[in-house]
């Protein structure tokens, strides 16, 4: 007879707590109606029109203002992508929502379990991209490198960036990359990103000439940023003498070619003269020699 009184009172509290919840969900959301819905498609669709709109405006002004401005205005893509979005689902809250204070407080209990554990990835993903506006590790315009993906920054969305490679590809990456991947980042907003071009030469090699014609070849490039240093670094591996040169462009975006330019231009001044180039025999013994140490080693 107790056990019988017991499962009956538990039924009951069950119960209970179940016409409570469904009371609580029945306070919190409005009358769903026809007009309702048929509003909420309209903004949906409104604020995916505004952001067209707005990229496409701010892209444009980004193109006709002074070159040194071009990379500041397009930051404005970001932050104006994400107030569109606030402000649609702020609207979208008030249309299906009765907010007050206890309903604000239940409805972020429970958004908040739901998306922990349904869309961790893409809460992470929106976190990373948020504290990603104000940190800036990467900006629209800037030319990145994350894990083996390198490119400029064309686009910032909510969830992640999308980067244009050097083949003219486009991958979009998570911004949640950020909390577990180094970001190398080559002008941080600015027009102008070093290039770095390297050249090879055996070891008997007239270093002061291959300088010489180096420092010629990027002060003469039409691309070369002038007021900006030039160097020339050489390095010394045991199967001959590497040559970099150091230089900036005038704009980021011809980073490829102008470091085509500064090749073929330099080897053609290179053919004029008999500049010894590595021998192959030579980094073949080199390459043997470091494998048959690590083997041994290991």
């Amino acid at each position: 007879m107790l056990m019988f009184l017991q499962t009956t009172l538990l039924a009951q509290s069950t119960g209970n707590t179940a016409n409570k919840t469904a009371d609580k969900a029945k306070e919190i959301l409005t009358q769903i109606t026809a007009g309702k819905i048929t509003r909420a498609l309209l903004i949906i669709v409104a604020a995916y029109l505004a952001i067209l709109i707005s990229d496409r405006l701010v892209t444009w002004i980004s193109e006709h203002v002074p070159r040194e401005r071009r990379l500041q205005v397009k930051q404005f893509l970001p932050f104006m992508r994400l107030m569109i979005w606030v402000a649609a689902i702020t609207v979208l809250i008030d249309l299906f929502l009765n907010i007050n204070r206890e309903n604000l407080l239940a409805i972020t209990g429970t958004v908040a379990v739901a998306l922990g554990f349904a869309f961790k990835d893409l809460v992470s993903s929106i976190i990373a991209g948020v504290f990603s506006l104000f940190e800036a590790p990467y900006r629209i315009g800037d030319r990145i490198q994350i894990n083996q993906h390198y490119g400029e920054v064309i686009g910032y969305g909510l969830r992640g960036l999308r980067l244009k490679t050097p083949e003219d590809s486009v991958v979009t990456i998570p911004h949640s990359q950020i909390w577990t991947s180094a970001v190398i980042n080559t002008n941080m907003g600015d027009l102008e990103a070093q290039v770095v071009t390297e050249f090879y030469f055996a070891h008997e090699v007239d270093t002061l000439l291959v300088k010489r014609i180096l420092y010629r070849v990027a002060y003469t490039s039409k691309y070369t940023h002038l007021k900006l240093p030039v160097l020339v670094l050489i390095e010394e591996k045991s199967w001959g003498t590497i040559f970099k040169l150091k230089c900036y462009p005038l704009d980021a975006r011809h980073e490829f070619v102008y470091k085509t330019d500064l090749i073929t231009r330099a080897k053609g001044i290179f053919a004029r003269h008999p500049l010894p180039y590595p021998r192959l025999l030579d980094i073949e013994l080199t390459q043997w020699q470091s494998d048959d140490k690590a083997g041994f080693s290991s």
